[in-house]
């Protein structure tokens, strides 16, 4: 893999093959003591392949994903972090992945556009946010989850993001809360906050407070909030929304916060229903939490479908 024999033996070489994929800088090598000329050798010799103008690979076969990362990382001046999507899959994020691998520089950085590659420059580095994993320089799980959502055109795809990182316990609302705190302006800040406060639990009228505000925006009529109810087994519920229809049916709306995405959440969400059904003189109807949020005219749509002309 390194070459000649006299190369495997030179002392630290192997290990930084080891622990760097057979990814290392010109300038690791002659840390090490190997000159800029025995470089070009095993180069010409195709023992070794350049990638870059500083970064080489001690081989000459084909590239794993953890050698692509390297690649990316040692190609830049630090602080660099894998970050975004990149830095959520090292984490251990499932379900999400993307193309590419996302690395995070200063903004204004010198880098090159190597193929694979998104760069992302942010005027805040924030060192203290870069832990090691596997050697690799990544950001913390909080850092990657907040710059993925709001580097991403759908407010849904954002909002998810945060969802699946807390259900995946990956991260906690309050650490996504924090981070929010600290990343100043950023696209849908405020959308990931009421979202992590739905997350949480920090305030449980936050989502049925979004949709009585979206009634008064387009003149619908207010519900009634937070009613109670007896199921079937003569527990007390509480309905989210109710409104009393003009032909004395009832319609009921259950806002589901994110937490509710959930499987055993949902199996009893579901039962819950059942549990409270009690016959064609209800309309029941739940609708997500987030899309009062960034969905507006949908949601308005199936409320004035059931409240009828106004």
């Amino acid at each position: 893999m390194t070459g000649s024999r006299n190369f495997e033996r030179t002392p630290g070489l192997a290990q930084l093959a080891r622990r760097q994929h057979a990814v290392v800088t010109r300038g690791q090598l002659a840390g090490l003591g190997i000159s800029a000329r025995h470089v070009s050798h095993q180069i010409a010799a195709l023992r070794w392949r350049a990638v870059t103008s500083d970064v080489v690979v001690l081989h000459n076969g084909p590239l794993p994903r953890d050698a692509k990362l390297w690649v990316a990382v040692l190609d830049v001046e630090p602080p660099v972090a894998l970050g975004s999507w990149t830095g959520l899959r090292r984490h251990g994020l499932r379900g999400w992945d993307r193309d590419g691998v996302h690395i995070v520089v200063p903004r204004g950085a010198k880098t090159r556009r190597l193929p694979g590659v998104v760069v992302h420059e942010s005027r805040r580095p924030a060192p203290e946010d870069i832990v090691r994993l596997a050697r690799l320089p990544v950001h913390t799980v909080q850092r990657c989850a907040i710059d993925a959502a709001a580097w991403q055109d759908s407010p849904r795809t954002a909002v998810g993001l945060l969802a699946a990182v807390v259900q995946q316990r990956m991260a906690s609302p309050e650490q996504l809360w924090d981070q929010l705190e600290r990343v100043g302006k950023v696209r849908f800040r405020d959308l990931m906050r009421r979202s992590v406060a739905d997350i949480r639990g920090g305030s449980d009228a936050l989502s049925e407070i979004d949709l009585v505000r979206l009634c008064r925006r387009h003149g619908l009529p207010e519900p009634k909030q937070q009613e109670r109810r007896v199921d079937s087994r003569g527990r007390t519920r509480f309905l989210d929304a109710v409104w009393i229809l003009d032909d004395g049916r009832r319609l009921l709306v259950e806002i589901d916060g994110i937490g509710h995405m959930e499987v055993a959440r949902w199996y009893d969400d579901v039962l819950r229903d059942a549990e409270l059904t009690t016959g064609d003189r209800e309309i029941r109807l739940r609708l997500p939490a987030a899309a009062a949020r960034t969905e507006p005219d949908r949601v308005v749509a199936i409320l004035k479908r059931h409240l009828g002309p106004r």
